[in-house]
């Protein structure tokens, strides 16, 4: 089987390579990419080289990360996953990938990808708010209202039941969306956020700015968890990190996609607002150009879908 990749070779430079798939392991299947989705927190400062976490990039270098597809072959040990299924992967901006059947999540062939395709960052958000385990009565701000950010926010009122999620965004549309996802306010410049007034807080910006009104906006003895990559801003303690002695924990990949896609994939049916993430599609084909047009700011999208043939 042929696999097309596209691959980052240098600074904005995208190539699609052309590979021979290997044949299948016992514990492996293939996938047909149905569907997938550019990160963009993530991925474009890969692409532009302003990865702050990675100063000294080595290439050619694999992209993305999101995958849907349909299952069309299996290894003779795997016996929970058919060729005909629907799954979620990690392979990124591929035509087909190979995988580890236990690595690959399900997906029931009634829920249409770009519910299914969010479980992955869903996933990433709940480890970081169950690491702090708000009370329902406790106050929490989310700063930053892209897709880490709204799926944090839909997390904390959907399965910790938390009464009161504000949130910090200085885009306008960002924060009418992070209100139909049940904000109960939304600020949109950080002097607006009360002082000493939040039991917790969760970093989804990459923003410093941000992360000051964390610190100025948290109670003393509060806990921040940064769920942002850290790959844009450089962040910086301040006295009320100290004078508070706050607590900050960092969360990076889900524990279970497997588990908490029993709970999101079920969840979505009753949300047909989480789609709404996905504000901008392209084809396969197109990727290249959307990077292009990402990097030099003619989009802004908070998600793209990106379709396969």
């Amino acid at each position: 089987m042929i696999q097309q990749s596209l691959v980052l070779t240098g600074k904005q430079l995208l190539e699609w390579k052309k590979v021979d798939l290997e044949e299948l392991k016992p514990d492996e299947i293939s996938i047909r990419t149905i569907a997938g989705a550019i990160s963009i927190g993530a991925e474009l400062p890969q692409y532009c080289e302003s990865d702050v976490t990675d100063a000294d990039p080595v290439y050619p270098r694999e992209t993305g990360y999101e995958s849907y597809g349909e299952v069309i072959g299996t290894g003779s040990d795997v016996t929970d996953i058919k060729t005909g299924d629907r799954v979620l992967a990690f392979y990124g901006h591929k035509t087909a990938g190979i995988v580890k059947a236990a690595k690959a999540v399900k997906v029931p062939i009634s829920l249409d990808y770009q519910y299914a395709l969010l479980n992955t960052l869903s996933c990433d958000a709940g480890k970081g708010v169950l690491k702090l385990h708000p009370e329902h009565n406790e106050k929490v701000l989310v700063t930053g209202a892209g897709t880490i950010g709204l799926l944090t926010v839909h997390f904390l009122k959907n399965h910790m039941k938390v009464e009161q999620v504000d949130v910090l965004e200085p885009n306008g549309e960002r924060r009418r969306m992070a209100s139909v996802f049940g904000a109960s306010k939304t600020y949109s410049a950080s002097e607006q956020v009360p002082s000493s007034f939040y039991e917790y807080g969760l970093e989804c910006s990459a923003s410093s700015e941000a992360f000051q009104a964390h610190l100025r906006a948290m109670k003393p003895n509060a806990e921040i968890c940064i769920l942002s990559d850290g790959n844009r801003d450089l962040f910086y303690l301040n006295e009320n990190f100290y004078e508070k002695e706050l607590r900050i924990t960092g969360s990076s990949d889900g524990l279970d996609y497997r588990k908490h896609a029993e709970w999101f994939f079920a969840e979505c049916r009753k949300a047909p607002y989480l789609s709404r993430i996905f504000d901008y599609q392209i084809t396969s084909d197109e990727l290249i150009d959307c990077f292009e047009r990402l990097s030099k700011k003619a989009i802004n999208p908070i998600k793209v879908l990106v379709k396969y043939s």
